[in-house]
Formats: C-alpha cells, structure tokens, sequence
C-alpha cells in the first residue's frame, strides 16, 4: 500500500467524534452529535481501507441506514477525493 493511502486510512480509521464533526461542518455533510458517535463507532468495530471498494462500499451503506442517502452520497463524493 503506497504511504499516502495508509496516512488517509490511518486519519479515517482514528477520527474523534469532534473531529469529524470539525471536518463534516467544513465539508457542509450535515451530522448530528449522535450520528457521528455512532459512525465513528462503526469505525473503531472495524478500521476500513477506504481504497478497497468493497470496504469503502459497506461504510457507504452504514452511514445511509444511520443518516440518510444525501448525506452518504456526500460523504461517497469526498472520499473519493481524498483517494485522488
């Protein structure tokens, strides 16, 4: 795995509930305090590899049934970026 892509998994799988709230106000993905608790748990259960399609597909998933489908699109579109 090339170095840059175990820095954005290792950020990912590390994340703060503050911090994800930081970052999801600066990206404008609007989540509650309890959804980003229960999404940075569904992290810290199972540490994803974003660049794994399958992986990154299933995280997709559990943020849609715990927020709703604009918000995993959203979250989708900026994972995608950072994977560029």
């Amino acid at each position: 795995m090339k170095i840059f892509q175990q820095i954005v998994n290792h950020k990912i799988n590390h994340l703060t509930v503050k911090e994800l709230l930081k970052y999801s106000k600066e990206y404008k993905i609007s989540l509650t305090d309890e959804q980003a608790q229960q999404l940075i748990s569904i992290i810290k259960e199972k540490p994803v590899n974003i660049y794994d399609t399958s992986e990154r597909h299933d995280l997709i998933k559990k943020i849609a049934r715990i927020t709703n489908a604009q918000t995993a699109k959203k979250v989708q579109q900026l994972l995608q970026d950072l994977m560029k």
